[in-house]
């Protein structure tokens, strides 16, 4: 009886996005693009420092130093950041992973790969902003035009559920519920939905809005451009901008440091957070698909007590330092 050959290296990436991630997985189309991007660097690296077309690589080639390599070049030669570096390797897991199954003559190699650790890194504290510098922001654009209104409710929306960009821009005129208790009907990563219930204020600015753009179709994106169509995250950073150059007439502060739609979402999150509002509440509020990631807002409003804490009393005697007896050193120094 003869042994089936292993798939190539092209059959396996194939099955990899057309059976596992699409047919078994059924991952997002976003998420597809993230494997596939990666997977198009890494074989794009790999071919030109075999002097290969990536149709001719083997399995076998994408071994621990190669992919090493790999990783060295896209931060010191493609400038990304650990944190993207991170999320490339894991991509690549997923695929090595997948592989192991289908292809028991490579184990040695991908089991090499997979042991590849993730880089730390510095996690810098989150930044947010205060209720009036959030307030100045969502009043800052014009209310008397078109885009203005349409800002005005889009970011007050936003600072109310925590949304991602992804998220805000594709809300459609179904997914908001006015009547009774207010309510967005939101799709976060992995095709996850989840409800948040809309302020009185934001509700207001809402209704104002779809009366002004006359009631669009239920499947229309109720926060459109000026062509109709889906709002992109560039436009969106856009009117971020312009928004906060405005709101800084007033709170000069605000140009101080980089504003962008995340910090929005971090400032929801902080703000909840501070109001006394449970973490888990918090993590089913944005979405998060555990409440460890919704740990590092706790771990940041902790620090920043810490810090109130050594202004407000501040130490007037300084410690003394303990100095042990030379008998006593001398028996620490024979352990």
């Amino acid at each position: 009886m003869t042994e089936l050959a292993p798939p190539t290296l092209p059959k396996l990436v194939q099955r990899f996005f057309m059976d596992h991630l699409k047919e078994q997985r059924a991952v997002s189309a976003q998420t597809v693009a993230a494997y596939r991007d990666t997977l198009r660097l890494l074989l794009t690296y790999v071919a030109s420092a075999l002097n290969r077309t990536p149709s001719a690589l083997k399995l076998c080639d994408l071994d621990a130093p190669m992919l090493l390599r790999f990783l060295d070049h896209l931060e010191k030669n493609r400038a990304n950041s650990v944190r993207s570096r991170n999320a490339r390797l894991a991509a690549i897991r997923t695929f090595l992973k997948y592989a192991s199954h289908q292809d028991l003559t490579s184990l040695a190699t991908i089991e090499r790969g997979l042991a590849i650790p993730l880089k730390r890194f510095d996690r810098q504290m989150v930044g947010f902003l205060s209720r009036p510098e959030i307030g100045a922001i969502i009043e800052a654009p014009d209310q008397t035009s078109w885009a203005g209104q349409r800002d005005r409710a889009f970011f007050s929306m936003m600072y109310n559920t925590g949304a991602r960009v992804s998220e805000m821009i594709g809300i459609r005129c179904r997914d908001i519920v006015l009547e009774g208790q207010p309510t967005v009907h939101l799709q976060g990563k992995g095709r996850k939905e989840r409800s948040v219930p809309l302020w009185r204020a934001t509700a207001k600015l809402i209704k104002s809005w779809r009366h002004l753009i006359g009631e669009p179709a239920r499947d229309e994106v109720l926060f459109p451009n000026r062509s109709g169509g889906r709002m992109s995250r560039s436009n969106v950073t856009q009117r971020l901008e312009l928004a906060v150059a405005t709101a800084a007439l007033k709170i000069p502060s605000l140009l101080e440091r980089p504003i962008t739609p995340h910090t929005i979402r971090h400032t929801t999150a902080m703000h909840l957070l501070q109001s006394g509002v449970d973490i888990t509440v918090i993590a089913l509020w944005l979405g998060h698909e555990s409440t460890s990631t919704t740990h590092m807002y706790v771990e940041a409003d902790l620090t920043m007590k810490e810090k109130a804490l050594m202004k407000l009393q501040p130490s007037s005697a300084a410690p003394q330092r303990f100095r042990a007896s030379d008998s006593l050193l001398s028996f620490l120094q024979t352990l």
